[in-house]
């Protein structure tokens, strides 16, 4: 740490100028709109991440849809947690993980009516939050039908928030979002040191 930084007056003009910044931005912000997130990148925490603004839009007493695309072939603590919460519309319509299923046609259908669901959610706007996850995998292995998805996502209610999750996420749907975050791997547990998925922390 710089020798400066530790010297409170300084840190305090610091602080001061960063609040004014701030506080303008904020001012500026004047618009309130449904935000398309997207949640992609090699790294650990995507769905994590999506499952953390469902607690917080909960919190606000907003009903929730989620819809998981690929996961399925067992059950997890987010599944448990929020099946039991009111306000929640919860579907997992996945097998498992492509490299289990190994059915190409299968894994299509059952993408295609997940996206039924998703598309009766995208057209209620009683959902203020819906969580899918994994669609980028969907959309990645062409599962779907990518300018449809994104037909539907922009068609959705003006203020209903949408969360996509996982790796590959196509151009299209990062240039369509409002918010888009990369997750970086730097160290795995299960990759680097060969440690099983761990209730709590994957499952």
């Amino acid at each position: 740490m710089r020798e400066d930084a530790k010297d409170p007056k300084r840190h305090a003009e610091r602080m001061a100028r960063k609040q004014k910044m701030m506080q303008a931005r904020i001012k500026e912000a004047d618009k309130a709109q449904g935000i398309l997130l997207v949640l992609t990148g090699p790294g650990k925490g995507k769905s994590s991440s999506g499952f953390g603004m469902v607690a917080r839009a909960l919190g606000h007493k907003m009903k929730v849809g989620v819809v998981q695309f690929i996961k399925g072939s067992f059950s997890t603590g987010e599944e448990r947690f929020f099946r039991a919460q009111d306000n929640v519309d919860y579907h997992v319509m996945g097998e498992g993980y492509t490299w289990d299923t190994q059915d190409r046609e299968r894994d299509s259908r059952k993408a295609e009516e997940a996206w039924e669901i998703v598309k009766r959610m995208l057209s209620d706007d009683s959902y203020s939050l819906i969580v899918l996850d994994e669609l980028n995998i969907a959309l990645h292995y062409e599962y779907l039908d990518l300018d449809r998805v994104l037909d539907d996502l922009q068609n959705r209610p003006p203020m209903q928030h949408v969360v996509v999750t996982g790796r590959n996420a196509p151009k299209e749907l990062i240039d369509l979002a409002d918010t888009v975050t990369e997750m970086k791997e730097v160290k795995h547990a299960f990759r680097d040191q060969g440690v099983r998925a761990q209730k709590g922390v994957e499952l």
